[in-house]
This record gives structure tokens, sequence and C-alpha cells, in this order.
């Protein structure tokens, strides 16, 4: 009989397993995201055609569905892209992440996480509304590791 551990080793390390609801870029900074469903994720860039890409260390943002969810029992009628977020997980304990996990996303594309939450200089329409943010606390920063097409439904996982 053929030995299979390490097989299960590595599916054994797939542990958070998640699925993209939102792909939400915008052309200005400092505006709403707007979901289109898929984009193409470039190396040491971020999305193609999102003002915040660039050779930095905040090339895409991600926010959990949870995450927002916590706003709408606040009473705001928030949806994806309000608070900036290039891609919108679910199932995926974001914040939690340490810096440097790499994330799969789909068939090619490789993150690596950077930095979790940022600090606001200025306080966000969110802000005003609610008197509270999760993207300050909850949202997630990476670098893209290798790049391809990033889509509404694909599978996400963390590589632990």
């Amino acid at each position: 009989m053929p030995d299979t551990t390490g097989f299960k080793e590595i599916e054994m390390k797939k542990v958070q397993r998640g699925k993209v609801l939102a792909v939400n870029i915008s052309e200005s900074k400092g505006t709403k995201k707007t979901n289109i469903q898929s984009c193409i994720l470039l190396k040491d860039f971020g999305l193609k055609g999102d003002a915040h890409g660039g050779p930095w260390h905040r090339q895409v943002s991600l926010l959990a569905h949870e995450s927002i969810e916590k706003m709408r029992a606040k009473g705001l009628n928030v949806g994806f892209g309000d608070f900036a977020e290039n891609i919108t997980t679910q199932g995926i304990d974001l914040v939690n992440l340490p810096l440097g996990t790499k994330i799969r996303i789909g068939d090619h594309v490789s993150l690596r996480v950077t930095q979790i939450g940022k600090e606001c200089h200025e306080r966000c329409a969110i802000y005003y509304q609610a008197g509270d943010c999760v993207m300050p606390k909850e949202g997630i920063f990476a670098e893209v590791l290798s790049d391809g097409e990033v889509k509404v439904g694909d599978e996400i996982w963390v590589e632990e």
C-alpha cells in the first residue's frame, strides 16, 4: 500500500478555507470601491486598474464579510467595497492571521500578509455614521506573490 502521509500533511495545512464574495476596485483613492466580479492581480503591484496598486506593502486589501456584518448590526446600510477593500472574503479569520501568512486564491494567485489593520488619519463617512469603522481594526493588507485572475466564487485558503 503506498504511503500517502505526505499528501495528508499538505491537505491538513489548508486549515482555513473560504471564498471570495467580491472583487472591488476604484479609480481614485479615498472613495468606495465597486465590485467588478473579477480582476487580474499583478505580481508586486495589486489589482489591475485599482488606485491603490503599486510597488509597496499594501498592494491588496482584504476584509471579511463577517466584519461587514458587524457594521450592519449597528444599523448601517453597507456592502462590499464600502470600506475600500479590494477583496471581500467569507470563512477566513483574517484579523488573526500572523504577518507573513500566505493566502491562496483560485488556481494561481498567492498573497503574503504584510499588515493587519491601519491607522486612519481622517475619519471616513462610515465612522461618522456609526461612530466606528472595521477596516482599521479588521482589514488586512498583502503583497501579490504570483499573479492571475481572481473572481467572485473563487476558493480562498490560508497556507500554514
